[in-house]
């Protein structure tokens, strides 16, 4: 059974505006949060509050060095991300115990 909880979190990482402009900071690599409010229209609260959602969702990790905080783009919260896009969207062929198919290598 699917953990639609934490699905959830990777959806909501992707449904704000301001998060979708703090990954396409990120995509060019790891970031101070300095930078990135240099960057965004936001206050340091805020941009709290986005990172802590995108780093629940797994596609953002984070470390910390000295006052500051770094964040990066995770290829293993991204590739989840992108998997999880397309097994909820791809069509899914469901046979009964009787079927009579070739082959059933479609069934999950």
């Amino acid at each position: 059974m699917r953990d639609h909880e934490a699905d959830a979190k990777v959806f909501k990482a992707f449904c704000d505006v301001n998060r979708l402009q703090i990954l396409e900071l990120l995509r060019s690599g790891e970031k101070c949060a300095c930078v990135l409010l240099e960057n965004l229209k936001i206050g340091q609260s805020t941009l709290s509050y986005h990172m802590k959602i995108l780093c629940e969702s797994g596609i953002v990790v984070s470390r910390i060095e000295g006052k500051w905080t770094h964040y990066k783009i995770s290829e293993e919260g991204s590739e989840y991300a992108l998997k999880l896009l397309q097994t909820l969207t791809r069509e899914k062929t469901v046979c009964s115990d009787s079927c009579l198919c070739e082959s059933q290598s479609h069934l999950e």
